[in-house]
């Protein structure tokens, strides 16, 4: 006997395993992104924060500032060109004043060819130097953690949407969804796309792959294009079929990297690869966020090798291998590389770094002027820093991202993305808004 769902039991109990991601079970029905995007945007913007604070002076040395040896007498990168270090140890030459960590290598032809831009001594107007609340900051698109509530890109979300929406607009690829998604109703938190699938309630002993069929089958009879209805209820079961249409039509469990692209083994690798999927299966995201946490080096850092070079081999490898899968697709994407704050400009008694202020940004895709380090560099002197010893931060983290919203998203309402901002002039990464 064929299962039939009535209405009643269709809301209540068909849950979308992704909702789990958002730390809610919602229904089938209510879990689908109710959003859209300017069909003229074709582009994504992918945002990967590193969680701990990411040590900005580690990842791109300040190796023509003559005090970042005197504050870093252990953990000081030694210069391109210093023939009395191993080459491992070196930067990576960028320009006469910055180099990358040896373990960035992977994304240095990106940098030579203009595909990926650094900011550095970026960061917020946060001074308690505490994870949460700098974390916090950011993702809501403040100077300090007060203020208005919800996540920057859910204003982004919300202020641009249109109907009809793509069933997938925004996508945590994450255990829970990320402050800076908080109030979108068009974003979905998945750990993995392999979960997001149809979990009807048990009915008897029936195999969950029947029970999975029949509750599709009812589905597309009640919302499908021919029932008819123009409610919410009617839009969101369509929707929660175009999302299960979506991710089958990508086959996430068979997917394969394309031009020759390896992607380390752990979550970031596997992060992106998804992202890749979802982005060429043209399955209409906009927006993909993403986290790598270990960032927090107090002790035993490390200087080319070490607990934070661990973490830079893995990133390195990971967006290289991500910008090599995207092949054409490259160009339409901008990936934003961010983190809470920077890490204090000296070195402590345990061959680590501490909580700081100025970090560093990078910015990888098309359609900006890349190859360059931007920002103000303020030194490292001692009448330089602030506070008990930090880079200074130059450049508000707002002006990037509104810039990026501007140029790639076609978004210019900065005023409504971050209510608090009034933006300064820009950074200049985009020609047509310098």
């Amino acid at each position: 006997m064929a299962i039939r769902w009535t209405r009643r039991e269709l809301i209540a109990g068909a849950t979308l395993a992704a909702a789990a991601g958002s730390g809610a079970r919602l229904s089938a029905l209510q879990s689908v992104t109710l959003g859209a995007r300017a069909p003229e945007v074709s582009d994504t913007l992918v945002v990967l924060f590193l969680r701990g604070g990411a040590d900005g002076l580690n990842m791109v040395a300040p190796y023509g500032d003559d005090d970042y040896y005197r504050l870093r007498p252990a953990l000081g990168l030694p210069a391109p060109n210093d023939a009395r270090s191993s080459a491992a140890a070196r930067a990576l030459y960028l320009d006469p004043r910055f180099g990358f960590h040896p373990r960035l290598a992977p994304l240095l032809p990106l940098f030579h060819n203009g595909q990926l831009a650094v900011i550095h001594a970026i960061g917020s107007g946060d001074q308690t130097r505490s994870h949460f609340e700098a974390m916090a900051t950011m993702e809501r698109g403040l100077s300090h953690d007060t203020g208005a509530s919800g996540g920057w890109l859910a204003r982004h979300l919300e202020c641009t949407a249109i109907s009809p929406q793509p069933p997938l607009r925004a996508v945590a690829i994450a255990e829970t969804m990320p402050d800076s998604l908080r109030g979108a109703s068009a974003a979905t938190a998945v750990s993995s796309l392999n979960d997001f699938r149809l979990s009807p309630p048990v009915i008897g002993k029936r195999p969950q792959a029947t029970r999975t069929s029949a509750l599709t089958d009812s589905i597309r009879e009640m919302y499908g294009p021919t029932a008819g209805g123009d409610d919410l209820l009617h839009s969101a079961g369509r929707e929660t079929l175009r999302a299960m249409d979506a991710i089958a039509r990508i086959d996430p469990n068979h997917y394969r990297p394309e031009f020759g692209a390896i992607y380390p083994k752990g979550d970031l690798g596997d992060g992106l690869r998804q992202a890749a999927a979802l982005i060429k299966g043209d399955v209409g995201l906009e927006i993909a966020c993403l986290d790598m946490g270990g960032w927090d080096t107090h002790v035993a850092q490390g200087r080319e090798i070490g607990l934070h070079a661990l973490r830079l081999a893995e990133l390195g490898e990971s967006l290289a291998a991500f910008a090599r899968d995207l092949g054409p697709h490259f160009g339409h994407v901008t990936t934003l590389v961010m983190t809470e704050f920077g890490r204090r400009a000296a070195e402590n008694s345990g061959f680590g770094t501490d909580h700081g202020r100025g970090g560093c940004m990078f910015l990888m895709g098309g359609g900006f002027v890349g190859g360059r380090v931007y920002g103000e560099w303020p030194g490292l002197g001692p009448d330089r820093l602030e506070g008990p010893g930090d880079l200074r931060v130059t450049t508000d983290y707002r002006r990037v991202l509104s810039e990026v919203l501007a140029a790639r998203l076609r978004n210019p309402r900065a005023d409504l993305v971050f209510p608090e901002y009034t933006p300064s002039a820009p950074v200049g990464l985009f020609r047509r808004l310098a």
